[in-house]
């Protein structure tokens, strides 16, 4: 039987964590779960139906009808990695818009809504072979994982790499705007009192602030497969 581990990556946002997960998936053959995408997509949900914006909140509304929300991941063979579906609807492209990153961590607060994704995402992961990126994989979904990761790097070089990202999409964003999400994203991460965004004590912390994506899949395979040589 091919041996198999649990592929935990934390950090901050636009880390690259998705990055480097989808291409571990890739290499290794493992199950990919972005659980960003997931919280994502119940604040397009919380968005379109008027229980969030930019100055309000209507909390209670959207937890109550968080059992109408339906989330599911489907493979695209043409782009080689799976998307995020909300109730049936492919809503890849949506969910990450910069005006869904201004409301997501507001969203990623309520209690509800994290016990709900946790819960999903456990099941999603329960027979290993799986890498999964998010705030509280090592901490909360995983915490028995057999890799743990914490992905960091400054403000400033997350922030150019995602207006780079989203101008290149089409989007009309300023550097100004998308800096403030990336630091007031980790603040909100970091001080909610739910889950927040933490290092696990025996998580390893990679700081990409000047590194490629080739040197950190590299470095991040070569600790899977010191892993996977240890079962």
């Amino acid at each position: 039987m091919t041996k198999k581990i649990t592929i935990a990556i934390d950090g901050f946002s636009s880390t690259g964590k998705s990055t480097i997960a989808k291409l571990l998936a890739n290499k290794y053959n493992y199950v990919y779960v972005d659980t960003g995408a997931m919280y994502r997509a119940i604040t397009l949900f919380a968005k379109l139906n008027g229980y969030v914006t930019k100055d309000t909140f209507n909390k209670e509304a959207l937890i109550n009808d968080l059992t109408s929300i339906s989330l599911s991941f489907h493979f695209n063979e043409k782009i080689g990695f799976s998307e995020m579906y909300l109730n049936n609807r492919n809503v890849e492209q949506q969910i990450r818009t910069l005006e869904v990153s201004q409301l997501v961590s507001k969203v990623a607060e309520i209690s509800e809504v994290r016990k709900k994704l946790v819960l999903e995402q456990q099941f999603m992961g329960k027979d290993g072979g799986v890498v999964m990126d998010g705030r509280d994989i090592g901490t909360v979904v995983f915490p028995n994982a057999d890799l743990k990761l914490f992905m960091t790097a400054s403000a400033d070089k997350r922030a150019i790499r995602r207006y780079k990202e989203l101008i290149d999409r089409g989007d009309k964003v300023t550097f100004e705007d998308v800096l403030f999400n990336v630091e007031e994203r980790d603040r909100i991460d970091s001080t909610r009192e739910d889950s927040p965004l933490t290092k696990a004590k025996d998580a390893i912390t990679f700081d990409n602030s000047d590194m490629g994506i080739t040197e950190q899949f590299e470095r991040i395979c070569s600790l899977v497969d010191q892993r996977l040589s240890k079962i």
